[in-house]
């Protein structure tokens, strides 16, 4: 008897099944098509190594999404021969577990077989959960691999993290993303290449660059660009600049990174710090980052900026400058731009002094056309053998007077390349200096007027 009530289901519906995303079709099936993270997979690192000789311990892959933490899993467990079995942190209970668990150990005992057990989001399971995987960690009746986006060390307890492996994955770079599109481009299989499809390289520099390391963003954003940009008469698919832009709704910064934008940039940078002004040194700073520029190099010119601009003025910039640089090598984007922008605040806003790196530029001219001087003899080394010399003065040690001072020659010349200024903490050290100068050219001037002792 027909229902009445019954929605019939579209022929298309029917007829056509609708394909996995280009992400998933594009995965790579070994680690030869595996992009990236040459750091561990590269020629005779530790984890290729491990895998080519089938000698995988437990291990967990922590590391930003779209870093292939899945990917290499599915690798492992091909090259490896093992079944596999897949854990969601997020979906599956606990019950999941112990029967995946359980399958496994049978797989083991009657067929021989191994089993790799995968477990995406691992930091989603609070500690009993995570308690269950130790047994079978113990006895190795798995391969375990687990996945997260967070520091494991953090997030997991000591026992699972004693008894694994760690290993983190880096963001894809740009030139990585742009090699993934290519292929996908070009595999008629599992890409797009059954399609007539002509990508600028400005597109594709576009989507690598706001994909942020994520190959699975920047293929579906490939993906979507191409399926719904008309083809032309001639049934080719055009995907600019404008397409792409419009494909990961992120509009494109004018910045060429290898020519006058990105000088042009960082020279503002550079100037709005130096000149005090916090908001014009954060929005030259968030053009860059929105731009795609390298954390690392912006992290490097603001340790610079800390010495050469602001200097003895403040002599905590510094130390903040280096801590911002380490952040950013610890953190990663997008987190990375924190650090960095407290890093430029803190710099602009503080007082600034050019004064140590004008003494050591006129230091080196000195040095450079030959106006170089002998080291005095009092501060010539005495350690070895026949050191001293007949006539030598010696070495008066600072720390055996008040104030750890006392007045002797340490430049044949009396030469004076630092200057201090009038600036924050550098006022300090120009009061000191005075007073130590005071003090050196007060005995100069007692030794000259004392008469040299009788030759007899």
């Amino acid at each position: 008897m027909t229902d009445l009530f019954q929605t019939p289901k579209p022929e298309s519906a029917l007829s056509k099944k609708i394909p996995a995303p280009l992400a998933e079709r594009m995965r790579p099936a070994s680690l030869e098509e595996y992009s990236g993270q040459e750091h561990i997979l590269g020629p005779g690192k530790l984890l290729r190594r491990a895998v080519e000789a089938g000698r995988l311990s437990s291990i967990l892959l922590y590391g930003p999404p779209g870093t292939g933490k899945t990917t290499l899993a599915r690798i492992i467990s091909k090259a490896t021969a093992a079944a596999f079995e897949a854990f969601s942190g997020v979906e599956n209970s606990v019950a999941d577990l112990r029967k995946a668990l359980q399958r496994a150990a049978e797989r083991r005992e009657l067929a021989g077989t191994k089993t790799v057990l995968f477990v995406d989001e691992i930091h989603r399971l609070n500690k009993s959960q995570q308690d269950v995987l130790l047994p079978a960690l113990e006895d190795g009746s798995v391969q375990f691999i687990g996945a997260t986006t967070h520091n494991p060390y953090f997030v997991l307890t000591s026992a699972l993290v004693s008894r694994s492996q760690v290993f983190q994955l880096e963001p894809l770079t740009p030139q990585h993303l742009i090699s993934l599109q290519q292929r996908a481009l070009a595999d008629a299989d599992r890409g797009l290449g059954h399609l007539v499809i002509l990508a600028e390289l400005a597109a594709l520099e576009h989507l690598a660059l706001q994909s942020e390391g994520d190959a699975r963003k920047c293929l579906n954003a490939l993906e979507l660009a191409a399926l719904t940009t008309p083809p032309d008469k001639q049934g080719a698919i055009h995907i600019g600049l404008a397409e792409a832009q419009d494909s990961i709704q992120r509009k494109a910064v004018v910045y060429d990174r290898d020519g006058d934008q990105h000088y042009d940039t960082i020279s503002a940078l550079i100037k709005s710090v130096r000149g005090g002004d916090p908001d014009a040194a954060l929005y030259w700073l968030a053009r860059m980052l929105v731009a795609g520029e390298d954390i690392r190099f912006l992290a490097r010119r603001l340790v610079i900026l800390a010495s050469e601009d602001v200097g003895m003025a403040d002599p905590q910039a510094l130390p903040l400058a280096v801590a911002a640089q380490q952040a950013v090598e610890f953190v990663g984007l997008p987190e990375a731009q924190v650090p960095l922008a407290h890093a430029t605040v803190y710099l602009a806003t503080a007082p600034k002094s050019n004064r140590a790196y004008a003494a050591i530029q006129a230091a080196r001219k000195d040095v450079e056309e030959g106006r170089t001087l002998a080291v005095p003899r009092a501060l010539r080394d005495t350690h070895y053998k026949a050191a001293k010399q007949p006539g030598q003065k010696e070495y008066i040690y600072p720390h055996d007077f008040e104030g750890a001072y006392i007045p002797q020659a340490y430049l044949e010349e009396g030469r004076r390349y630092y200057h201090p200024s009038e600036n924050g903490a550098e006022r300090r050290v120009r009061e000191r200096l005075e007073y130590w100068r005071h003090l050196y050219e007060a005995a100069q001037s007692a030794a000259q007027k004392t008469p040299p002792p009788l030759a007899r």
